[in-house]
């Protein structure tokens, strides 16, 4: 189920909600937490009832790996529980995202002939698998207090987290849906998630999604772009990819408020970083902070010299890369991005006197640069894509994203407004006003925790909720996942 769906926004999550705060207002604290995860387990088993096993058996897996550490006294006994249960967690995701990309590798290098499995990525497994694993581990050090089963896996399939993140630790979570006071309903925590939830659902409606069109155009059509059309789509999917995974971030946020749970700040408008070091302590934040304490800091972090961090720093980006997909695009993605660090590292402090603003636009620019290597099927198609960007031809624009940008509901609009004449003349004014206001408003506006945080919700930030909830529900013709539901 996708919370971009009329039957999540009109069905499942009111009946989510209501019956959760009813069960409470009773006095049935454990059958609301029954109730909360049931209804997970709807949300998840919509994508494929199949896969809902492989979640129920994992959460019963670790479940039984942690009572046994609990037990268990020798520390050998322990050291083995917990490579069992590392082993199973990882070599479950290994089987179902990897496990034809191995091979596929190893018929074309050994010219042998091993059958493909083209098995359906499970929904979530990267992110529900890390989120127990950070149990598992914590557990195994002590650093975990023990938990029932029912708290264990409504913590594991808390729907508003449980297919992109963000990846949340048991201490964040289930203590807060154990607090008494969160068991009755706040109307300023309602209020606040909803005008949330509204942003997150409009940056995906109304801007990701008009987006991925052009995105999609220019990458089906690669053989037809050239300079001005390539910069385009490039820039078009490094903001697809931003309001995308910003929206849902929104949307989980605001969802978790509204049964008053804070979920972590996962996502810190990462175009306003000043630096790649800066842009990942930026974008998705609790991945970062997952592999900062169970990779980077276990092998050594900075403590053991400059080679050792740099070492260290390129180890955990090529995993986070590996991480995104199985595909040699992701890998070398993710090299880039720690090579990039290590230079940062290296050389950073030099570009502490460059103006603030250059800094950001250099940041912004790598980083689109970085995301055209992360949207391309094969690092030939790659290739193919920057070799377009040398050919100018003219400085033409390929004509069918130009249609189909301006076919659009609201491009309509400014027809129907008189502007359809100013449109005709300039038929790349609209995609080109279009990028610069989202480039803008990524470089200078407040991102939607920092709106619900500080601000108070009033009569305009109700009548903005109503409009953007109507406008994105009216618009939505065609549901689409989030791009962080394939990772």
């Amino acid at each position: 189920m996708l919370f971009n769906s009329y039957l999540f926004i009109l069905c499942f999550f009111p009946l989510a909600v209501a019956g959760y705060y009813a069960l409470h207002h009773f006095g049935k604290p454990r059958a609301a937490l029954g109730y909360l995860l049931l209804m997970s387990m709807w949300f998840y088993g919509c994508n494929s009832v199949k896969y809902l096993f492989i979640l129920l058996a994992g959460i019963l897996l670790n479940f039984t790996v942690v009572e046994l550490l609990s037990r268990a006294e020798r520390a050998l006994f322990r050291r083995l529980l917990l490579a069992a249960g590392l082993a199973v967690n990882l070599g479950i995701l290994f089987y179902y995202k990897y496990y034809d990309f191995f091979i596929e590798n190893i018929n074309a290098w050994l010219k042998t002939d091993y059958r493909l499995l083209q098995l359906m990525l499970p929904l979530g497994i990267s992110f529900y698998t890390f989120q127990q694993l950070s149990y598992v581990i914590d557990s195994y050090k002590g650093e975990s207090e023990k938990y029932g089963l029912l708290e264990y896996a409504v913590y594991v399939s808390f729907f508003p987290q449980l297919i992109a993140g963000p990846i949340v630790y048991h201490d964040e979570l289930i203590p807060q849906l154990r607090d008494e006071k969160n068991h009755k309903i706040n109307y300023e925590n309602l209020s606040k998630g909803l005008y949330a939830f509204s942003l997150g659902l409009a940056k995906k409606v109304l801007i990701a999604d008009t987006l991925s069109k052009i995105v999609t155009i220019g990458y089906d059509d690669m053989q037809q772009i050239y300079t001005v059309t390539v910069v385009i789509v490039m820039l078009s999917y490094a903001l697809q990819i931003y309001f995308d995974f910003s929206g849902y971030c929104d949307m989980a946020y605001g969802i978790a408020y509204m049964f008053n749970v804070k979920l972590p700040v996962n996502f810190n408008s990462p175009y306003k970083a000043v630096s790649v070091t800066d842009f990942w302590k930026r974008w998705h934040i609790t991945l970062t902070r997952f592999f900062t304490k169970y990779v980077y800091i276990p092998l050594g972090g900075s403590r053991k010299g400059k080679i050792r961090t740099y070492v260290n720093v390129m180890l955990v980006f090529l995993i986070s890369g590996i991480w995104h997909g199985a595909n040699w695009t992701f890998i070398l993605w993710g090299v880039l991005n720690g090579a990039a660090n290590v230079l940062d590292r290296m050389a950073g402090r030099f570009f502490d006197r460059v103006p603030k603003i250059i800094r950001q636009i250099v940041t912004f620019l790598l980083a689109t640069c970085a995301w055209s290597l992360f949207r391309s099927d094969s690092i030939y198609w790659f290739k193919k894509l920057w070799r377009h960007l040398k050919r100018f031809r003219g400085g033409v624009v390929y004509e069918p994203i130009v249609s189909t940008f301006n076919n659009l509901i609201e491009t309509r609009i400014l027809y129907r407004l008189g502007l359809g004449g100013v449109i005709d003349r300039f038929p790349l004014m609209p995609i080109a006003e279009f990028l610069a206001i989202l480039i803008l408003a990524c470089f200078y506006m407040k991102n939607t925790q920092e709106k619900v945080e500080q601000g108070s919700y009033g009569a305009w930030r109700m009548t903005v909720t109503i409009v953007l909830l109507l406008w994105s529900v009216l618009s939505l013709s065609d549901v689409s996942e989030f791009l962080y539901f394939n990772f």
